[in-house]
């Protein structure tokens, strides 16, 4: 379903250009995405955009001109961009979702996990939207995998408690809201640092230094369009059947070490991995982490949604621009 209207555009022709008036196709299926600008949101955004929906993405310090500029911390500002574009569905992405930097900044992190989740469960209530929180498989402790969706949760961090809380907020606000928890995430990254699986891919390459790596927690790396495409499914099956609502789990299904990663990223890039070195203790610093927090998936399975790129595929597509030695990049992608 579409509808039409009126956009001016720009039009060249020779010596000079003029503005014209032509009809646009509008999706009628309107979309809002929080963290746009991020490594998720962005990949969520992508996908509904280029899937038929009214897609408006909002974020903070780096949204515009491509997205809203938004402040989830301003009630005002979240309930006039609800109201004034009136989404059928929000994807809430933004979080504060670094363990460490959690533990550090705790107020600041219940704030936007938490309160600004809250609030944004009650002003999609308002219109009537149907609200996608993603939450995180940290919210178990690791010690019983694979965890269903029924199965209780016992965060072992403060980020996982604050996702936890977030999860009860949204769904006491809005009960027609969808909790969908992940892992790890990787993809298309604007840097190295947006993702805790592809900041590995400097001391992959730079093999002159030996690297320790940790070989003790038990990963499922989850490429950020595959969890896209969950979205979008998911929002599309709501649309037909009004009982999707509730948790639902979504994970790649490669169970990987940090150190094992670092491997398979060396592997994709025919690069040496010799002078990684596996570290089997449990780590000491920073947020405590679940030795193996895998997710049972079979829910969304089972509803005929999901999607999973291959481990080796993903990284290769995601990292290859961050490749130091050009030769190979020509050799291989030209």
């Amino acid at each position: 379903m579409v509808g039409r209207e009126k956009e001016l555009r720009i039009r060249f022709v020779p010596g000079r250009c003029e503005l014209v008036e032509e009809d646009v196709d509008i999706p009628s299926r309107r979309v809002l995405i929080t963290g746009a600008t991020g490594l998720l949101g962005r990949a969520v955004f992508k996908e509904f955009n280029e899937n038929n929906w009214n897609t408006v993405g909002c974020g903070y310090r780096r949204a515009q001109p491509r997205f809203e500029h938004v402040n989830l911390l301003d009630c005002i500002a979240v309930h006039d961009i609800i109201h004034d574009f009136q989404p059928h569905v929000i994807v809430h992405c933004a979080a504060e979702r670094r363990p460490d930097v959690v533990e550090g900044q705790p107020d600041a992190a219940s704030q936007l996990n938490v309160a600004a989740s809250a609030n944004l469960a009650k002003e999609a209530a308002g219109v009537g939207a149907f609200l996608i929180y993603i939450s995180t498989d940290y919210v178990f402790d690791g010690t019983s995998p694979p965890y269903k969706e029924t199965d209780v949760p016992n965060p072992l961090n403060l980020y996982g408690k604050t996702k936890l809380e977030g999860e009860k907020a949204v769904l006491e606000n809005n009960e027609e809201t969808a909790v969908l928890r992940i892992p790890v995430l990787y993809g298309e990254v604007e840097r190295l640092e947006e993702s805790a699986v592809t900041v590995m891919f400097d001391k992959v390459q730079f093999s002159n230094k030996s690297a320790n790596m940790d070989h003790w927690q038990q990963r499922f790396p989850t490429n950020v369009k595959d969890v896209a495409a969950v979205c979008r499914q998911l929002a599309e099956k709501r649309m037909l059947d009004p009982s999707i609502k509730g948790t639902f789990h979504w994970s790649g299904n490669e169970q990987m070490t940090k150190y094992e990663m670092a491997c398979a990223i060396a592997d994709a890039f025919n690069l040496p991995s010799s002078h990684l070195r596996p570290i089997t203790d449990s780590p000491v610093v920073g947020a405590l982490r679940p030795k193996n927090a895998q997710l049972d998936c079979s829910k969304l399975e089972m509803l005929g949604i999901g999607q999973r790129t291959p481990f080796r595929a993903g990284i290769r597509e995601s990292l290859w621009p961050f490749l130091v030695d050009k030769r190979w990049r020509q050799t291989v992608f030209h």
